[in-house]
């Protein structure tokens, strides 16, 4: 089991777990028990603009790409929406097009629409 931290606050060791929180009771201090974990956690993913995708976001192809297994490119101008962001990769991102369906492309390619 993890070590219980002392209370950043008063420094007192009493400190206990409750529901996801260390509470302190001799000051009353609440804090995360995973906030550094969190923080991890938390990507920001921008597209070439600088803004901020999430998802169920749309977005717009920038320049005319070639796509894998399919036999049309993704023309410049095309909407994707209800974008998905890859877990753990601020790169990439997963959507659809009206033609292509599943694809997995770059945010360097990409405006927030």
């Amino acid at each position: 089991m993890a070590e219980i931290p002392a209370c950043p606050v008063c420094g007192m060791e009493h400190t206990y777990p409750d529901d996801g929180l260390y509470i302190c009771p001799d000051c009353g201090h609440e804090w995360p028990q995973h906030a550094a974990a969190q923080e991890e956690r938390q990507q920001v993913v921008r597209d070439v603009h600088g803004n901020v995708l999430q998802s169920g976001d749309s977005v717009i192809v920038i320049k005319d790409l070639k796509v894998k297994g399919a036999s049309v490119p993704l023309k410049q101008g095309t909407v994707i929406r209800n974008i998905r962001l890859v877990d753990g990769d601020p790169e990439h991102i997963e959507g659809h097009s009206d033609k292509i369906k599943d694809l997995v492309l770059k945010v360097c390619f990409l405006k927030k629409a």
